[in-house]
């Protein structure tokens, strides 16, 4: 009886480490559904710096939007980034409260004096910030932002730009970077533009890119060969004149759409190679 006590024991061991590693892997399994559920709210949270502790008290996330900024590549060749909120709206209203008052009719730099001139080419109304207006802080942190997203330095970006279009407005097809060597003095080739939506559109004034992709897109309400994108208040285009080699990039053509209903309120910063002057 006892030799057949000890056989149905020895028996009984194997059934009994096996239901000990089921348990061990169950308990495996929630910990990780746990971690990664946990994830997923931390991703969450990122979205609201001011939702989560460990953002609301870093002035640099908060500065550089983190969590905020969404980077969406548009095209390799000529690189086009599309950044969504970019901008808060609250500093899409700052840039058109100080710019209002102070629009003028568009120029177009010209090639042999470096001044702005009028063209038909461009028919919106703008202004430049001045070297003054770079002092506050909103401008500050804008330019630092697009100096960290963009990873040319502050001091190689030209003043900021902020413009206005109304209907049947528009600006045509033109290229970024300089074919004389006038412009080049200050800062040497422009490399790449920041164009920023400060407001949205109720119809027209996208962006086109005609050279980008075999597809047609909408274009102030006319189907035409390229990329387009549309305005959208806080976000951003990050596009570069220049190519992975150095050299100037003739896809990097792009324009301004009518606008048909509505106002477009845009502001554009055009980088250099070097610290522009």
């Amino acid at each position: 009886m006892v030799e057949m006590q000890s056989l149905k024991g020895n028996a009984m061991k194997p059934k009994g480490r096996t239901k000990f590693f089921s348990v061990l892997l169950g308990i495996l399994f929630v910990a990780m559904g746990l971690a990664a559920f946990s994830q997923l709210l931390f991703l969450g949270r990122i979205d609201d710096p001011g939702s989560d502790s460990r953002w609301k008290d870093d002035k640099e996330a908060r500065l550089l939007r983190i969590g905020l900024v969404k980077p969406e590549v548009l095209n390799w060749s000529p690189r086009i980034i599309l950044l969504h909120k970019f901008l808060s709206a609250e500093e899409c209203d700052y840039l058109i409260a100080i710019a209002g008052p102070r629009l003028a009719k568009s120029t177009v730099v010209d090639t042999s004096t470096g001044k702005g001139i009028e063209s038909k080419v461009r028919t919106s109304t703008g202004m430049f910030l001045s070297n003054y207006d770079r002092r506050y802080p909103m401008i500050q942190a804008i330019e630092r932002r697009i100096a960290v997203y963009s990873m040319i330095p502050v001091e190689n970006g030209e003043l900021l730009q902020v413009l206005r279009y109304e209907p049947n407005q528009y600006y045509k097809p033109h290229h970024d970077y300089f074919s004389d060597q006038f412009n080049l003095k200050r800062g040497g080739q422009r490399v790449a533009t920041v164009l920023m939506y400060l407001s949205d559109v109720e119809e027209g004034g996208e962006t086109i890119f005609p050279s980008v992709g075999d597809g047609e897109c909408e274009c102030g309400g006319e189907l035409r060969k390229g990329l387009c994108v549309k305005p959208r208040k806080g976000d951003a285009i990050l596009f570069w004149s220049a190519a992975l080699d150095g050299n100037v990039d003739s896809n990097s053509l792009h324009g301004g759409c009518s606008v048909l209903r509505g106002e477009k309120w845009s502001a554009t910063k055009w980088l250099r190679q070097s610290r522009f002057s």
